[in-house]
């Protein structure tokens, strides 16, 4: 009976997903949607001899993965030649047209995302690549396998590779957004590098909750599974369960048609729930697409239009410093308020001292404004014709504008950072940056709460977190923070106390150290004071850890003030030591391993993460310094290297045996 149920659920809340996610259709409210689900995950937590890696309970994310493994595409991932101009798009056709005669052409919205190629062997998810270079990309199967519009299973049986473009609505980037404010942490540029980085996570748990998206346009050799066009192949696609964008789709006669299209988007695009930079044109017939063939690097049947940036000319009404969390000083342009991609804009970036330089933006003068994709207001150019003497060059400081202590400008770098510790900019920002979730994840301590804190003197440094509980008082005769507030905030504080090392670091905000590299340096000094006296030649013999970046450590360590907040931290209670998973002794510690070819029972990231718990060095290419090549499906030239070296192969069963 309880397998009965199991299936029954599964099933149910698959036709759910679909409709929800795919046609944007839900036949049921969203409380008879997770109850149905927690009932599945309380019975498959019950009967666990019943786990599906299929199941909708299993797309939550969750794995956290130390590097994505690269994947050679079968056929390569070719780019599109871009029109920049009508009279761009109607020669790309009139040379068409010259050559085959008149034709159909397909149009269909060039979402702003990145290019995947997702593979299903016997009806299932297998795998899901980046584009990388066309030639090799990044397996990212775990985090794909989050989007919850893209199926897990389909009615068809043979292997097949669909093609599409992951993207992040413009409603789940504005989510983000407002989170990572609360955070204290930088706002991303645009909905595509929020889908881009997302994707890039090596926590499957963060991609999750990003709520990414997924439209898919393009089935390979899509005339051997009996199709005769384009357009046959995205109508098929759609009935397997793929989300296929038929409103951002059209079939037309002749070009005209197609530029009619265009502009109809081009009035539209701003009330798209996605984000498009244009519209992609194909050659409907499939044989006629064969026939017109390819470049070396496009395709000579498509072409992608690309909207012009939407401009707009202002004036700068003065430059203006801001100070992050490391000291950084960029400066930005008061603007003249000015209507831009359908909102109002009075301010700018212009970078660092360097870029106004080269592009000589000057105080008064009238500049050209653009938003870098589509999200962040630049200053493109000034309009030197417009100059009528009033304009003054612009001087960058040598002092910070918040505290007044001297800049300082680091060697081979554009920007001038504040390197005073007690910069009441650096203190909010900072404070707020350790309290963040990838740092030390206290919840409640977003940069709003920490600049109310500081300027109520409750919060000056980062050790000061640690002795809020002693202002309790205070903390409650604060506006919109009452016992309930206080006592998560002190639990939060108290859990962030067990975090590792790995952590602290990354909220410690030593510059050039992000979280990549916070780990590394965990894992090989283990423990903080190791750290501290470690020399410039135990940093820069770290793999992954450079020049620049061993000297930042380095200058970070000497500073007396840091080291006395360690010492403050340490007797707060706070972890130093790094929380490292001991390996298993096996037959493949320390021994280098190569994985190749397509697994079945396990994911390529999975192979990986078993590898790395039992010691193993996992590379993406075969050499006399490989132990073992561990092959599946298809495997190629890396195999027949690795009989040629006459190293020890496995099997993906062999593999299996040797886990168990």
């Amino acid at each position: 009976m309880s397998e009965k149920r199991i299936l029954e659920l599964r099933n149910i809340l698959n036709k759910y997903n679909y409709e929800y996610y795919v046609n944007d259709n839900p036949s049921v409210e969203d409380y008879v949607y997770d109850k149905l689900m927690r009932e599945l995950i309380e019975l498959e937590n019950q009967f666990p001899e019943y786990f599906d890696e299929f199941s909708p309970t299993q797309r939550v994310g969750g794995e956290v993965l130390d590097g994505f493994s690269k994947i050679e595409h079968k056929r390569r991932m070719l780019s599109l030649k871009d029109a920049f101009s009508y009279d761009e798009l109607k020669s790309w056709a009139k040379d068409i047209e010259s050559k085959i005669g008149k034709v159909e052409y397909c149009a269909e919205c060039k979402i702003d995302g990145l290019a995947m190629s997702i593979t299903y062997r016997n009806g299932k998810f297998v795998q899901a690549v980046t584009r990388g270079d066309g030639s090799v990309g990044e397996d990212v199967t775990n985090n794909v396998k989050t989007i919850k519009s893209i199926p897990m299973l389909i009615d068809y049986y043979q292997e097949i590779e669909v093609r599409g473009e992951v993207f992040m609505p413009k409603s789940s980037f504005e989510m983000l957004n407002k989170e990572r404010e609360l955070n204290g942490e930088e706002l991303l540029a645009n909905p595509r590098n929020a889908a881009a980085g997302s994707i890039r996570q090596l926590d499957s748990g963060i991609v999750a909750k990003r709520k990414l998206d997924a439209f898919w346009y393009y089935l390979p050799d899509g005339d051997t599974y009996g199709f005769n066009n384009h357009y046959e192949t995205l109508n098929w696609l759609g009935k397997l369960g793929f989300r296929i964008n038929k409103s951002g789709t059209g079939l037309f006669k002749n070009i005209d048609g197609v530029i009619d299209f265009i502009e109809e988007l081009a009035i539209n695009r701003n009330n798209l729930p996605y984000e498009i930079d244009g519209v992609v044109v194909k050659v409907n017939d499939l044989k006629l697409q064969e026939e017109l063939g390819y470049t070396v690097k496009t395709p000579k049947w498509a072409i992608a239009y690309k909207f012009p940036a939407e401009q707009a000319i202002t004036q700068i009404e003065d430059i203006f410093i801001s100070v992050g969390r490391t000291g950084r000083c960029t400066p930005n342009a008061k603007l003249k308020t000015v209507k831009l991609a359908g909102s109002q804009v009075s301010a700018a970036t212009l970078h660092n001292e360097d870029m106004i330089k080269t592009k000589d933006i000057r105080i008064n003068d009238f500049v050209y404004v653009h938003k870098a994709g589509d999200i962040i207001p630049e200053v493109i150019s000034s309009i030197k014709e417009k100059r009528d003497g009033s304009q003054i060059p612009y001087v960058f400081p040598t002092h910070c504008p918040i505290c007044n202590e001297p800049l300082h400008r680091y060697e081979d770098e554009a920007d001038y950072y504040c390197v005073n510790n007690d910069c009441p900019a650096r203190v909010v920002t900072s404070i707020a940056h350790f309290s963040s979730r990838d740092a030390m994840n206290i919840e409640g301590l977003g940069e709003k709460r920490v600049e109310q804190f500081h300027k109520e003197g409750i919060l000056n440094t980062v050790a000061d977190i640690y002795l809020l509980k002693q202002k309790k008082d205070k903390i409650l005769s604060l506006e919109k923070f009452g016992e309930k507030s206080f006592e998560n905030l002190i639990e939060a504080i108290e859990k962030s106390k067990q975090n590792s090392l790995d952590k602290l670091l990354f909220g410690l905000g030593i510059r050039q150290v992000g979280s990549k590299a916070s780990k590394i340096l965990a894992d090989r000094f283990l423990d903080i004071d190791n750290l501290i006296n470690a020399n410039i030649e135990d940093l820069q013999n770290i793999r992954d850890i450079g020049d620049i970046t061993a000297d930042a450590i380095i200058t970070f360590f000497k500073d007396e003030s840091n080291l006395h907040l360690i010492e403050c931290l340490k007797e707060a209670g706070v972890n130093t030591r790094y929380n490292k998973v001991e390996k298993i002794e096996s037959i493949f510690t320390n021994k280098v391993c190569v994985l190749t070819g397509s697994l079945s029972f396990l994911t390529r990231s999975e192979a990986e993460k078993k590898l790395e718990e039992l010691g193993a060095i996992v590379t993406g290419s075969v050499s006399k310094k490989t132990d073992y090549v561990i092959y599946g499906e298809s495997a190629g030239s890396k195999l027949e290297k690795a009989k040629n070296l006459n190293i020890k192969t496995l099997s993906e069963e062999e593999f299996i045996k040797e886990l168990k």
